[in-house]
């Protein structure tokens, strides 16, 4: 079977395409490359030993989306990863991202339902929950207002697929993520932001490595054992592997529902500060590090109730704190080595 990843070239995108391609699924997919790299596929051949297909073009484009999904109306199922999806520049640039995430999701569904193309896992986000009033976070956890506007686009993405289903033969999983980090063991694919990172782990890796003076830590005043922020970290490799299973069971028509949602993460919280602790044990490197102020859209904590993604789906994250900030630091190194060549 075909399917379609957007955003493959990204970090979680190319480590599903990985276990997609290693599943026997024949991939294609469609990137603008506005924050990956072109090489990333030449990596995942080499980890997969085949090339995915793969075209470039941004699917906020109506024209060429539906161009594209008539050429490819053989694809089985569609895998939607290609979003804006930092915190704190969605705060500073709204309509940013609500043009690119909401009108790239309502190109795919409109191409899809002309073309008779029936599944699609979404990429959401643990920022549906906002800050939940209790812990862990279960699927029927009441959705807050988002904290930001990348939270916002989340839900309004999946209120859109589901308001389809509803008048359509669309059906969906939506896959609730926390905070993958980490890189596969081969060190070849990992995390890459294009300029200053957003998100926690390649941060530390970048001030590890000299790239970056210091790591900043957004915010040391919240009601934590420490005064971080805690969140879910889960291996990357883990929910990749959790994308095939969803395609899986959208294919075989195993579903409960039209539109099913599962929380995807380990159910322990980490501080920031642990994270650090982790990182320096496992990588031998002593980091810099400063105390800054809260950064707007952040929550304070959250964390996963996993139980209906470990019944219904069969998957559990398997990998520990330690084996991320690990294989994260050897992707750092690699891309160091890399450059030094």
């Amino acid at each position: 079977m075909k399917i379609l990843v957007t955003g493959g070239t990204g970090y979680i995108g190319s480590h599903t395409v990985v276990e997609l391609q290693s599943k026997g699924y024949e991939v294609i997919i469609v990137d603008d490359l506005s924050n990956s790299s072109i090489e990333v596929l030449d990596n995942i051949a080499k980890i997969s030993g085949k090339r995915p297909l793969f075209e470039k073009f941004n699917l906020v484009d109506p024209d060429k989306t539906y161009a594209f999904f008539k050429l490819h109306s053989d694809i089985s199922a569609v895998i939607h990863f290609a979003a804006h999806k930092a915190v704190g520049e969605s705060v500073e640039l709204p309509l940013m991202y609500y043009r690119n995430n909401i009108a790239s999701l309502v190109n795919i569904l409109q191409g899809m339902i002309s073309n008779n193309i029936r599944d699609i896992v979404f990429s959401s986000s643990c920022t549906v929950y906002g800050q939940p009033d209790t812990l862990p976070v279960s699927e029927e956890t009441a959705v807050q207002k988002a904290a930001s506007p990348y939270g916002n686009t989340k839900q309004i993405c999946e209120e859109i697929i589901t308001d389809t289903s509803f008048s359509s033969n669309i059906r969906g999983i939506l896959l609730r993520y926390f905070n993958p980090i980490g890189a596969h063991e081969t060190a070849l694919i990992g995390e890459l932001p294009l300029g200053v990172p957003n998100c926690l782990m390649p941060y530390i890796t970048q001030a590890a490595s000299g790239k970056r003076p210091f790591l900043r830590v957004w915010g040391h005043d919240y009601d934590t054992p420490d005064g971080t922020a805690i969140r879910d970290y889960i291996h990357v490799v883990d929910l990749a592997k959790a994308h095939v299973i969803a395609v899986e069971r959208l294919c075989n028509a195993n579903g409960k529902d039209k539109i099913e949602t599962f929380n995807l993460g380990t159910g322990n919280g980490y501080s920031v500060l642990e994270v650090i602790k982790s990182f320096e044990k496992t990588s031998g490197v002593k980091l810099k590090y400063e105390l800054n102020d809260r950064r707007p859209g952040d929550v304070v904590k959250i964390w996963a109730d996993t139980s209906l993604a470990n019944n219904e789906l069969g998957w559990k994250a398997e990998k520990g704190l330690d084996e991320m900030t690990d294989s994260a630091w050897k992707w750092e190194m690699a891309l160091a080595n890399k450059i030094a060549k």
